[in-house]
């Protein structure tokens, strides 16, 4: 990690919100406070914990001054993929420290219990290394940590930056800050390939250096989505090139609080270099009224009897410029936002507005809709949808947009957030019946917070947990945690998003089975230290403390 970012993360106080969703759901019950005893996990601190695990006792010594991360010579990935070698720095720093590495002693020969290389063997003709992940990248390795040095096996990078995650986790101290790695044996994959955060940056802004040392923390637990929300009622702080009104006139500030061309850029260059897709949101028709100060008739005008009221409500669907608006923006989007998806929302439209507009009466009446105005919605996300199918992207939407009986195209992705345990439980039974792959939030809305352990709850819940067949089963492409930004900014949200945010990546990632509550303690509590020893202000489980505590800023 270089210093600046090694700033970054150490300045990290990340905060987002609850936006979207207003009816949330208690999903498990709250347990009694137990006195958690902390023991020694036999798999370490490993986490999210991989799929097949086998150590030794038998363990090998590391210095900073002997051992080397490298390619191995049968590795497609040569001295030119820069995302490996940005990679190979970053956890080198990570297990020895900042310290300048001392120049090897070729003279000098390692003992027979040194280990004193990582051999990276990408063993995949194309190894992506200049690509962008996706939901299908292949994320799987295999660890080899033996004599006379470890091997990484995995078919593409994604699978390398993970292997590494894991190598950086094996290693451990004695009191005199001596490194050694115990022979080991990990052959390893995600259950679910989509394993998300959402961080919604319009309730507060969210800084650069914020959302960077986040995605840091991101790799460090496996997760592989960054779900920007990136603008909402509150505040529009993307600078469009084609629409910058938008930014100018429904950004907090035009200047200090928008994000860039370059600042999205580098955001998702960064997630890239870590395996991380990001997917902006850009939810309408609800969630708009930062659109409108910049985009002249975009809102529906609201009616007070036979008069305007002065104030606005969803996106108007009945005028055809809200299309020419909609397919120029979105044209743009995609061109920007590299990732084969992009969230449209679709939540939480409340009718009231569109009901007391006498145009849109009329139009109602002509379309034959009546009272109906889910239909009007629909017939709005319809045409959106078709000018996003256009620019060749795919769709999540919030799942009020399944439930209203919009037509989807077969891979749309519905997103579940409402209802407590039974009621998300049934919606993922419905969508998945319907052919539909889903995506679970419901249970982890990190932005609701209580005393005590809540990460077991997270912890608990299962997106599989439903009554429906294998194929259905099969239709769950994973879960995202949501951090929504009412009460959440720069100052508070790192903490309140690790290490809770870590027990949704465990779940996403390691196999059905691991469910021991006890055991994830044990380990979470050192992964939760390492996250601080690496500059990461994630807030204890429960009374502990760290061999090296956060030092603050």
């Amino acid at each position: 990690m270089n210093a600046s970012l090694r700033f970054t993360v150490l300045l990290l106080t990340l905060s987002f919100g609850v936006g979207l969703q207003l009816n949330y759901i208690d999903d498990y019950e709250e347990e009694p406070e137990e006195e958690s005893v902390p023991a020694d996990s036999k798999y370490g601190s490993l986490w999210p914990l991989p799929q097949k695990v086998q150590m030794s006792e038998i363990s090998f010594k590391l210095t900073s001054s002997s051992f080397k991360i490298v390619d191995s010579k049968w590795s497609s990935a040569g001295p030119s993929c820069s995302l490996l070698k940005d990679a190979y720095r970053r956890y080198y720093e990570y297990m020895f420290g900042s310290s300048k590495r001392q120049q090897l002693n070729k003279s000098r020969k390692a003992g027979p219990s040194e280990l004193t290389e990582l051999q990276v063997w990408i063993t995949s003709p194309d190894s992506e290394c200049d690509g962008y992940p996706s939901v299908t990248s292949d994320e799987s390795y295999e660890l080899s940590v033996d004599q006379p040095y470890a091997v990484l096996r995995a078919p593409k990078v994604w699978g390398a930056l993970r292997g590494l995650e894991t190598f950086s986790q094996l290693l451990f101290e004695d009191d005199y800050g001596a490194k050694s790695i115990n022979a080991t044996q990990i052959s390893d994959f995600p259950r679910f390939a989509h394993r998300g955060i959402l961080l919604d940056t319009s309730r507060h802004y969210l800084p650069i250096k914020v959302i960077l040392a986040n995605l840091e923390t991101m790799a460090m637990n496996k997760i592989n989505v960054f779900h920007w929300h990136i603008v909402d009622d509150q505040s529009f702080p993307y600078l469009s090139r084609t629409f910058p009104q938008l930014s100018q006139q429904g950004a907090y500030h035009p200047y200090t609080h928008v994000y860039t061309p370059a600042d999205v850029k580098m955001v998702i260059e960064f997630a890239r270099l870590r395996g991380i897709r990001v997917i902006p949101e850009f939810d309408t028709p609800g969630h708009t009224q930062s659109w409108g100060k910049g985009q002249k008739d975009l809102l529906t005008p609201c009616y007070s009897g036979a008069s305007p009221s002065g104030t606005f409500g969803p996106v108007n669907p009945i005028l055809n410029t809200t299309y020419d608006f909609m397919s120029q923006f979105f044209k743009e989007i995609s061109t920007v936002f590299p990732d084969a998806y992009v969230h449209l929302g679709g939540d939480e439209v409340d009718f009231t507005c569109w009901k007391s507009n006498p145009d849109i009466q009329k139009f109602m009446a002509q379309q034959g809709f009546g009272k109906d105005f889910s239909k009007l919605e629909s017939f709005y996300i319809q045409r959106l949808l078709n000018i996003v199918t256009s620019t060749k992207k795919g769709y999540m939407i919030w799942q009020e947009v399944f439930d209203n009986g919009v037509k989807l195209k077969p891979d749309t992705i519905i997103h579940v957030w409402k209802g407590n345990q039974l009621q998300y439980q049934n919606e993922m039974a419905n969508v998945t019946s319907a052919g539909y792959q889903t995506l679970l939030s419901t249970p982890w809305y990190l932005n609701r917070i209580s005393y005590g352990q809540d990460w077991r709850g997270h912890y608990k819940a299962d997106p599989q947990d439903f009554n429906g067949t294998d194929e259905q089963k099969k239709l769950v492409v994973g879960g995202e945690a949501c951090l929504w930004g009412e009460y959440v900014d720069g100052t508070n949200l790192t903490p309140r998003l690790w290490p809770r945010a870590s027990a949704v990546a465990e779940r996403l990632w390691s196999a059905k089975d691991v469910t021991d509550i006890n055991d994830a303690f044990n380990r979470l509590s050192v992964h939760r230290c390492r996250m601080v020893e690496r500059g990461i202000p994630a807030e204890p489980l429960f009374s502990s403390f760290c061999p090296r505590e956060y030092k603050g800023v």
